[in-house]
Order: structure tokens, then C-alpha cells, then sequence
């Protein structure tokens, strides 16, 4: 079991500026906006050979004005039970507010270790300002910049400290296991679906559109499979994406697809298969990533289980995404937990399918005669052969095909062959590039 160490604090005070300076890159959104941050984001930090888990939270708003307000604190709460380390961080320009009165008598309550961390001194001139921080209750603070780090150095060799004195050794995760990412549009269930999983509100759900901005990760170890879940914000149309909050979410997703090895694109089912999910659909492709189809809310759409229904509308999305259309395709209902017990079986087996490797003799034995039978069509007179192939020794399914005159194969004779590829050898739910080079 690792460390964990929970930052806590009301809105705007930092938190995520000081949970991208320790995990050493901008996981978390930082916007001028108070509130950016909803749900507990998750990234690993080491300091002097000593890892530990970081978690940031949501600003702490006791006003409960909405259902996201209490649903934030929700989360909060789960932060701080699971942490060993809580950083309480405030905000030196701003002085004590009644909110940081509130949270410190919140987290005296649970009995942890807590570090008073006084945020913004970008200038030392700020920590002779006469506020008070001693009367927050708290033994040890300590003085720091989030965005340009000074302070941080001290602060960190404390927090290792109180870590060790735990006495428990902390494990790092060396066993490569798959990232697998839910995507979408906003409101699919994305969220929806983790909980699920994890069988606990780890995310929020909402019927608001949108509440998840970051793109969050957690280790998930279900039915005898492990893996690395990532929940990210809905994509949105480029022309709804009307502030920059959206766009940074929208990235945020798009560099999410880059960094996994699965993708899990959830499409309503009432709304139907639109242009986005193709459009999303086709970013997984190039990026060369695993992909399973998730048709969710599928019991509201077809409530008497059509068996008729669910095939028409399996045609209509292979249709939609052809050529790459050996995909596996689920119907589910993330909230009822219907059809989501074979996602991750089917996760682990394209996996396993992304690191395949034929022989090549193999590959020439079947490819070979293919192309005798049915060669690429002639150009201006010339007779086009291929007369040799093999797998590249990448990191995902690409292939070479040696030809007389490659430059003239076209798009359509490219398709044929990821077809016969896919006839003979087990690649679903994986892309495949082809390259064609002179013999």
C-alpha cells in the first residue's frame, strides 16, 4: 500500500498550481476561474527516493448553493479519510477567511497529519504581512510559491519525514498494465461507468453537462483484471466550445487518447451515433489506439431487449466507421451495470492484440498467394507486383509491403489488404498501418 497525500483548501488558493509543480507536469487544470477543479485528481510525486500518491480536490465551498457544491465536499471528505498527509493550503495575499476556519476545524476532526501551507509568498515581502495563520489551530506551516516552487524543497523533506515515520513501505507499481480511457461526447456516462467498476462514487455524476474538466485516472483491479481507468471531459464540437475553460478540457481529453492504450468511446444510445462520435472515433484511430464501442443508456432505447433493434443499429455504426470496422461493439447500461462485466475481458484481449507479432514467413505464406490471385490494378501499362512483406517491430501493428512500383498502389488496393489482414489474423479493435515501399 503507497502514501497518499490529500492538498485540501476553499477555492483559488492554489492547489492545483502545487499538485502540477510535485507531480512534475500539467495534469491539472489551472485557470484564474475559482472552482476549475471538481473531481480528486490522482498523479505520483517522488521526493528523495520516497514515492507517494497526490491528490487534488475541489475548493471547499461550505455554502452548498447547488447539487455540484455538495457533491464536491463529497468528494473532499473521501480525500481526506484516504490520505496520511493532508497539505492545507491558503493563500498569504488573501489572508484567513471564515471558509479556512471552517476547513481547519473540518480536518482536525479526522485526526491526520497536517501541514499549513501558506501559498502565493511570490515575494518575500508577503510573509511579514500580519495575518494571522497562527490561530488556524496548526503546529507546523510552512511558506511557499506554487508557480515558481521556492519553499517547496522545505516543505517536501518535512513531508517525507512524517511519511517514513509511518513505517510503512511504500510500493511502486513496476508491472506494465494497460491505460485504458473512457471517452465521448459530454454526458454519455463516462463517470457513470468508473463508478461502476470501482463500485463507489470515486466521480462525480451529474445530470449537469460537463462536470468533469480533468482528465482523471485510478487503479482499477476487478474480475481478476487490473488496469489504469481514465475518466475525461466530453469533446464537444469545436463551435460549442465557447470558453477557454472548455478548450483546455477538450486538450486535456485529446492528450488523454494519446497516452493509453485503450479507449473506450461511449455513445448515447438515445441520441444515436452523430458526427462527433465518428469524429472521436477516427482521433482514436490515428492515434493508433485499441478502441471498444460502448452503446450506453441501451436500456432506454430499447427496453424490451430487441434483438432485431440492437442489430440494425450495430450495421448502421460498422457502416459508419468503415474500413476500420472490426471492432467490438457493446450495448450497455453503465447505471444498471448491464453488459459492463465483458468490457474489461475484452480490454485485456485487444491489449494482448496491440503488442502482436507474426513471423514473417507467416505472413508471406498467407499474403503471398492473396496477391497473385488478386494483384493491385495496372497504371499507365505497368504491371504492379508485391513481392515481399513482413511486421514492423513497433510498438503497435504496422506493415511494409515491398512493390515494383509502390507509388502507384491505390488507397482502395490498401483497404483489400487491411481486409485480408484482419480475415487471417486476429486484430480487432486495433488499427493497422500499411506503408508500401519500392523492391
Amino acid at each position: 500500500m503507497s502514501y497518499m497525500v490529500s492538498i485540501v483548501g476553499r477555492p483559488n488558493v492554489g492547489k492545483s498550481t502545487l499538485f502540477n509543480r510535485l507531480v512534475g507536469r500539467r495534469k491539472a487544470i489551472v485557470h484564474v476561474k475559482s472552482g476549475v477543479t471538481r473531481d480528486r485528481i490522482y498523479g505520483k510525486s517522488e521526493w528523495n527516493g520516497v514515492h507517494f500518491s497526490l491528490v487534488d480536490t475541489g475548493g471547499y465551498n461550505p455554502s452548498h448553493n447547488n447539487l455540484l457544491d455538495a457533491e464536491i465536499i463529497k468528494q473532499i471528505l473521501i480525500a481526506i479519510k484516504e490520505a496520511d498527509v493532508i497539505l492545507f493550503l491558503v493563500d498569504i495575499k488573501i489572508g484567513i477567511l471564515d471558509t479556512d476556519i471552517e476547513i481547519s476545524q473540518l480536518l482536525r476532526k479526522h485526526k491526520k497529519s497536517i501541514l499549513l501551507v501558506v501559498n502565493k509568498v511570490d515575494n518575500g515581502k508577503y510573509m511579514y504581512h500580519n495575518t494571522d495563520f497562527f490561530r488556524l489551530g496548526f503546529r507546523e506551516y510552512y511558506y511557499i510559491s506554487a508557480i515558481n516552487g521556492s519553499g517547496t524543497g522545505e516543505l517536501l523533506d518535512r513531508l517525507i519525514e512524517i511519511l517514513k515515520a509511518l513505517g510503512r513501505k511504500e510500493i511502486v507499481e513496476k508491472e506494465v498494465i494497460p491505460r485504458i480511457s473512457v471517452i465521448g461526447r459530454p454526458n454519455v456516462g463516462k463517470s457513470t461507468l468508473i463508478n461502476s467498476f470501482l463500485e463507489k462514487n470515486h466521480h462525480i455524476v451529474t445530470n449537469v453537462s460537463g462536470t468533469t474538466r480533468d482528465s482523471l485516472d485510478v487503479l482499477c483491479k476487478k474480475w481478476g483484471y487490473k488496469c489504469i481507468l481514465v475518466d475525461t471531459p466530453g469533446v464537444r464540437k469545436k463551435s460549442k466550445i465557447s470558453e477557454s475553460l472548455e478548450f483546455y478540457s477538450t486538450m486535456r481529453t485529446v492528450k488523454s487518447i494519446e497516452y493509453t492504450d485503450i479507449c473506450l468511446l461511449m455513445v448515447d444510445a438515445v441520441r444515436g451515433w452523430e458526427a462527433q462520435d465518428r469524429n472521436i472515433f477516427r482521433l482514436v484511430e490515428k492515434n493508433q489506439k485499441g478502441i471498444i464501442i460502448l452503446i450506453n443508456k441501451w436500456d432506454l432505447l430499447n427496453p424490451g431487449k430487441n434483438c432485431s433493434i440492437q442489430k440494425n443499429f450495430e450495421i448502421f455504426i460498422r457502416k459508419k466507421i468503415a474500413p476500420f470496422d472490426n471492432v467490438p461493439i457493446l450495448f450497455i447500461s453503465a447505471k444498471n451495470k448491464d453488459g459492463i462485466y465483458n468490457i474489461l475481458p475484452i480490454a485485456d484481449q485487444i491489449f494482448q492484440i496491440r503488442k502482436k507479432r507474426l513471423k514473417t514467413n507467416l505472413l508471406n505464406r498467407v499474403m503471398l498467394p492473396i496477391f497473385q490471385k488478386n494483384p493491385p490494378p495496372s497504371v499507365q501499362k505497368k504491371l504492379i507486383t508485391i513481392k515481399y512483406c513482413t511486421q514492423l517491430p513497433t510498438s503497435t501493428p504496422k506493415f511494409i509491403f515491398f512493390s515494383n512500383f509502390p507509388h502507384y498502389i491505390k488507397e482502395s488496393y490498401k483497404r483489400f489488404i487491411e481486409n485480408k489482414i484482419r480475415d487471417h489474423f486476429d486484430f480487432r479493435g486495433v488499427p493497422i498501418q500499411i506503408f508500401f515501399r519500392k523492391k
